[in-house]
Parts: structure tokens; C-alpha cells; sequence
């Protein structure tokens, strides 16, 4: 999975980027991008002007407004921040076990990829940043040892604590695109219309921009479709997961063919 459109970021193997290697996609003029000059471009820039500059022989005049720079198109490393139910509301133990499998596995693989990996739980009547925005696999591990769950579902008081992280790492990092992966069967049953501030809230997000994917965990025979409604105001991915396990939420983020931002079933 790739954070949308094209960024500016820290060389990595995650999402799309213009970037100091990579395939050539253009050329610009210096300051604006680029970089290692563009000659070919350089020369046509050059090409209208010669008439009337002062030429030796068959060479060819040039001025500095004629530089033009390469720009290659690569990919950049992100910030994946996880934000994951940790209330009574589903079967709560077990997943935050399997996010915790999962979320050492994606650091390994943030490595790799020069990512950094956080993590926001929420539960009972208030959100937690578990896990700061690290690349340090033993930072993690000792943060995720010892995770609480159970409670009622503050899930606006989730989202407002991703706001913030988010907010705090733009200025930190802001070179790093956010991908956020919000873990939830959809519910909230927290404070005064819980499921309208959720709502809210999940749309104030979208309008920052952050790419986003909703893993959909809600369970049972009947379902309220609660996850693919929060999927749509914050304007992000829908998979529907069913049973949380390691694996699959790995492969989730992993993934690089899932396109974001359409707020349809994958």
C-alpha cells in the first residue's frame, strides 16, 4: 500500500516520489526539484536564443537561465501510524496480539522500506499514543509488551489522538507522508453521540489529505456496516478483514496494488 499522489520525501521503497535517483520523468529549473543536469534540455532552452548571442564557430551560446536539472522519480519512505480498537467491542485480547505480531513484522519491513511505524490504541474512555513513530524494532518491542484492552469504544477520542500525532509529525518530519491504518469494526459507544463525533472527526481528517485504509474487523452473521460508513467519511480504503490475524494486516500495509482514497470495498 502507497500513500496517493507524488511526494517530496526521504529516499525509501515505500510510495511514489520525485527523488535524487530514480526513472527520469522531466526536467526543471534549478530550485525547483531536480537534480544532475538535464542536457538534452538544457540545449533546447538554449536553441531559441542563439541568434542573438555571441557564437564561436558551430558551438553552441548558453546563459544560466538555459540550465535545466533532471527529475527522477523514485519512491520515499512514509509514516505508517496504526490506530487500533482496543476496547470490549470485539475480541480484544487476541487482536491486539495479532496487531502486535503484525506491527513487529512491519517494522522489519520499515527497515527496508526507511518507514517509521506508530501506533494509537483507544479503549474505555480515552485514546493512548502506545507507540511513538519509531524505526527502532527494540523500541517497539518493548512498547508492545504489555498492551491493555477491554472497555467501551472511544473511537472520536482515537481519531482526535491521530490528529495530533500526525500534526506533531508534520513539523517534526515534514518531508514524511502519513499512511494511516485504522483497525475497528466501526463501533463507538463512548460519551455523547459517539458514532456522529467519530464521523466527524473521520471527516476532518479526510479533509487534511492523510491517505487512509480502514481494516474492517467487525464479525458475526449480521452486520451494521459500520467500518465501510467510517471508510467513507474519512475517505479511505475499505478492506473488510473479518478476523484480525498477523498476517493478513501485514500483508494489508504491504501491499502496493490497493489504490487509497476511493472509500470503496477492496
Amino acid at each position: 500500500m502507497t500513500v496517493r499522489g507524488t511526494g517530496a520525501g526521504e529516499s525509501g521503497r515505500r510510495s511514489r516520489a520525485v527523488t535524487s535517483s530514480g526513472r527520469r520523468i522531466g526536467a526543471s529549473v534549478p530550485g525547483r526539484g531536480g537534480s544532475g543536469i538535464h542536457l538534452v534540455e538544457t540545449i533546447r532552452a538554449a536553441a531559441p536564443h542563439q541568434a542573438t548571442r555571441t557564437r564561436t564557430g558551430s558551438r553552441i551560446a548558453f546563459a544560466g537561465d538555459d540550465l535545466r536539472v533532471a527529475v527522477r522519480e523514485g519512491r520515499e519512505s512514509n509514516l505508517v501510524l496504526f490506530c487500533v480498537d482496543a476496547s470490549g467491542s470485539m475480541a480484544a485480547r487476541r487482536r491486539m496480539e495479532q496487531v502486535k505480531t503484525a506491527i513487529l513484522s512491519l517494522l522489519l519491513d520499515a527497515y527496508q522500506r526507511r518507514d517509521k511505524v506508530g501506533l494509537v490504541t483507544f479503549r474505555g474512555d480515552e485514546a493512548t499514543l502506545a507507540l511513538p513513530p519509531t524505526s527502532s524494532i527494540d523500541i517497539a518491542a518493548r512498547r508492545l509488551e504489555d498492551l491493555p484492552a477491554g472497555g467501551r469504544t472511544p473511537l472520536a477520542e482515537g481519531l482526535q489522538q491521530v490528529e495530533k500525532v500526525l500534526r506533531l509529525e508534520a513539523v517534526r518530519d515534514p518531508r514524511r507522508r502519513p499512511l494511516l491504518v485504522v483497525v475497528t469494526d466501526g463501533r463507538a459507544t463512548h460519551g455523547v453521540d459517539p458514532l456522529g463525533r467519530a464521523h466527524r472527526m473521520a471527516a476532518h481528517l479526510a479533509d487534511t489529505g492523510v491517505s487512509s485504509v480502514v481494516v474492517d474487523c467487525e464479525t458475526g452473521r449480521f452486520r451494521l456496516g459500520l467500518g465501510e460508513r467510517l471508510a467513507e467519511h474519512l475517505r479511505a480504503e475499505h478492506v473488510p478483514l473479518g478476523e484480525v490475524s498477523a498476517e493478513a494486516l501485514a500483508g494489508v500495509v504491504r501491499s502496493e496494488t490497493v489504490g487509497l482514497g476511493t472509500g470503496r470495498s477492496a
